[in-house]
């Protein structure tokens, strides 16, 4: 498993609500770690398969080596360019019901087919997650059995004309919904998340469909990195073979998992946790 895609340096705050326009509130408690789309997706997909690796570009500072070599600790092969460019920030609010409000800082940083990176290794992935990049690291993405992106770089993917397996974005949120008939070829499933309502989905050919959510495992700590894990959930699921009922069930388990650990990576689910196996619950 692999993922093309950015890293962001993230700082967290928990406290009670976001502050309004002019107000200052305490934080709680205050943490530190590398994440961002790309890096929370590659580590969910890890702990799915046992291993996977992360196609990506590091700001040229120090904020940049520590987010590498903290991805390394967390088991990721790091596959990256330095650009020329600090590393990519995000300042992110904890709320006292969990949820997160984010703020960037900084260019977003994906790798591009012309780096010199070992791209051809992708022919032999079985599925590949898109978060950041050019048409060209795209293109290389497809080579892997299965290619999963994304609608938040819509722009991106409509100018790259790259045939995906799914795009996956949120329904609640503008920056991420996908009509049909914007990107061509289109994909062979269209999914939008809309939390604990569940979400939906629609295939190349027209058939529209609908999932539940999964209750959380657990009590919720934040929902930072749900959407990501759900992402890989269902990477993994349609690169496994699983129908797309059963990889959504799947990407659900990864979405609800997350929300009850601390930051990116503590909830995710691993491919045997206590609460049983991360397969499918059916047979397809």
């Amino acid at each position: 498993m692999a993922v093309i895609g950015h890293v962001e340096w993230v700082e967290f705050a928990r406290v009670d609500r976001v502050p309004r326009p002019g107000e200052i509130v305490h934080a709680e408690e205050t943490w530190e770690e590398p994440a961002g789309g790309g890096a929370v997706a590659a580590v969910q997909l890890a702990k799915l398969a046992g291993r996977a690796t992360l196609y990506t570009a590091f700001g040229n500072d120090d904020l940049g080596r520590k987010a590498r070599a903290g991805l390394e600790a967390l088991g990721l092969e790091v596959e990256a360019v330095v650009r020329p460019y600090p590393q990519r920030r995000c300042f992110v609010y904890i709320d006292g019901t969990g949820e997160r409000t984010i703020t960037t800082i900084g260019e977003r940083l994906g790798p591009n087919g012309d780096d010199p990176l070992p791209w051809e290794g992708l022919a032999e992935t079985v599925g590949v997650y898109f978060t950041a990049g050019d048409a060209a690291a795209l293109r290389a993405g497809r080579s892997a059995r299965v290619l999963v992106a994304t609608s938040r770089v819509l722009a991106d993917l409509t100018r790259a004309h790259v045939e995906l397996d799914a795009v996956v974005g949120s329904a609640n949120d503008a920056a991420e919904r996908y009509a049909v008939g914007e990107l061509e070829p289109p994909p062979r499933f269209a999914v939008a998340t809309a939390g604990s309502s569940g979400g939906t989905f629609l295939s190349a050919d027209g058939k529209a469909g609908s999932y539940p959510a999964e209750p959380p495992p657990g009590p919720v700590v934040d929902t930072y990195g749900s959407g990501d894990s759900f992402a890989a959930g269902l990477t993994f699921g349609l690169a496994e073979g699983y129908e797309i009922r059963e990889a959504l069930d799947l990407a659900a388990r990864c979405g609800a998992a997350a929300l009850t650990g601390r930051g990116a990576y503590q909830g995710q689910l691993w491919l045997s946790s206590p609460g049983g196996a991360a397969g499918p619950r059916r047979k397809s």
